[in-house]
């Protein structure tokens, strides 16, 4: 869990750096991805271990690479996502 966290807080730092690169609205799409995600997260670390806190989690990292992957259709200025080179990537293509 604590891996988790030390990589969202990462990703979060990475998208402040590369927000500047960014238009105004899609950071703003990203930004609440990041919280929904974010929101979900805080939801998994209150559940017990078990394949349901798995899935909540996974659900976390789905919610966020969505975010970044509509951030990018916006505003797309050859900034290269994690989730648009596959590292990382949860979402099935």
């Amino acid at each position: 869990m604590i891996m988790k966290k030390l990589f969202v807080t990462l990703g979060a730092t990475s998208a402040l750096l590369l927000g500047a690169c960014q238009s105004p609205a899609a950071d703003k799409v990203e930004d609440q991805a990041e919280a929904k995600a974010e929101a979900i997260d805080d939801q998994a670390d209150a559940m017990p271990e078990g394949p349901a806190k798995e899935a909540m989690e996974k659900k976390a990292d789905i919610v966020e690479e969505q975010g970044e992957e509509k951030a990018n259709a916006m505003d797309d200025n050859g900034e290269i996502a994690p989730s648009e080179t596959g590292v990382g990537d949860t979402q099935k293509k």
